[in-house]
């Protein structure tokens, strides 16, 4: 087959804009103010063609303030006979403060969803401390995920939530009320799923006690990340690459307390020439990380925003397979898979660039990120006194 037949079927509308699957998007205030969700919902409908309607979803911090102090699990039953089981097991560890449906309105394109419920929990034993109680969060998750049938844990945090589900962004957004709710970060992902099934669990975001990934590409290491992670506790049973990213997100900067730089050096690393090249210690650092978690080097392209209560992060893998652009305006940080997302619904952003592969762009509560070098990084000018404006009005 000679190249133009080979563009005409990959790209049979002739058009000039060229997909790489699923959107993500994420908006942060780093000031803590709570945003209700317009913009993220019109950024992906901007993003719309990137989906195709068999999965979408929303991850939103701050949105439960008068429950803070407590675990906010959300819970899919395909059968009443898991809630039954799943709360049994729940009163083993946890005192039940508050148990009801998630609100939810009939939308034309969904159709068979499952039970949706939510509980805000509190751990029996006090004494446990915040680590503690944490470990406790995910024992629970996981058992629930693997040992309850017709049971789905989906989000698990303090004053956060996951809303997902097979739907475009759109229809997500109007089944869960999404307009009812205000956060100070929210993120959000459209599916194209490639190598496994839809189904309302398979859907972005991913979650585990507090943290939450929504992912676009494919993580071919799949079964070695799998393996290494299932040798700490973990279970994977979700039927998607993204759970693996989600997992080491828990493992590495939750219970190991690593940074997000830490955290990028194991899952998208340097190669081994550029850090034979390195001067000491950072060659020291890169071959241990490199050699402890070689297990939990991701490879493949992906493209990921992960955030929890503090901060919201961008990442790449290290060649930058997969898009990814990042921006700034006041104190609000957007990530996505689109700068054409962006402009859209903040056309006067402050700076606007393109992430390094593996390396992460991070926002946190009272930071807003900063290019570094300007001249590294796309659609940045940077003023003499230091500020930063849009390179497309300079």
């Amino acid at each position: 087959m000679d190249l133009v037949s080979l563009l005409k079927l990959n790209n049979p509308f002739g058009d000039d804009k060229r997909h790489a699957a699923c959107a993500i998007f994420g908006m942060m205030n780093v000031s803590g103010e709570l945003m209700p969700g317009e913009q993220v919902f019109a950024a992906m409908n901007n993003m719309h063609e990137r989906g195709n309607g068999l999965g979408a979803g929303f991850a939103v911090y701050g949105l439960y303030p008068h429950m803070r102090d407590y675990y906010a699990l959300h819970v899919m039953f395909t059968d009443v006979r898991g809630k039954t089981a799943a709360e049994e097991l729940l009163r083993k560890s946890f005192v039940l403060e508050g148990s009801e449906p998630i609100p939810t309105r009939k939308t034309p394109g969904i159709s068979a969803e499952p039970l949706l419920w939510r509980y805000f929990l509190a751990p029996l034993d006090t004494s446990l401390g915040e680590d503690g109680e944490q470990d406790l969060l995910m024992d629970m998750v996981l058992r629930l995920n693997t040992e309850v049938p017709d049971t789905f844990v989906f989000s698990c945090g303090k004053n956060m939530g996951v809303f997902k589900g097979v739907g475009y962004p759109d229809q997500i957004a109007h089944f869960y009320r999404l307009e009812d709710y205000s956060g100070y970060i929210w993120t959000a992902h459209s599916r194209f799923p490639t190598n496994s099934h839809a189904w309302w669990g398979g859907a972005h975001p991913f979650c585990l006690v507090d943290w939450s990934v929504v992912h676009n590409g494919e993580i071919s290491s799949y079964g070695t990340n799998r393996a290494f992670l299932e040798t700490l506790g973990y279970r994977c049973t979700l039927f998607t690459d993204t759970e693996v990213m989600a997992y080491a997100v828990d493992l590495l900067m939750r219970r190991q307390k690593m940074t997000p730089e830490l955290f990028a050096k194991v899952v998208a690393p340097p190669f081994w020439e550029e850090i034979d090249a390195m001067a000491e210690p950072e060659r020291t650092l890169h071959t241990a990380l490199r050699v402890t978690y070689a297990g939990l080097l991701m490879n493949g392209p992906f493209a990921v925003v992960i955030a929890n209560g503090e901060q919201m992060i961008a990442l790449t893998d290290r060649i930058r397979l997969r898009p990814l652009t990042v921006a700034v305006r006041g104190d609000i940080f957007y990530v996505s898979s689109e700068e054409a997302a962006i402009r859209f619904v903040c056309p006067g952003v402050d700076a606007v660039w393109t992430p390094k592969g593996g390396v992460p762009v991070v926002g946190r509560l009272g930071l807003i990120p900063k290019p570094e070098h300007a001249s590294d990084n796309v659609g940045v000018c940077v003023t003499a006194c230091g500020g930063y404006r849009d390179a497309a009005q300079s």
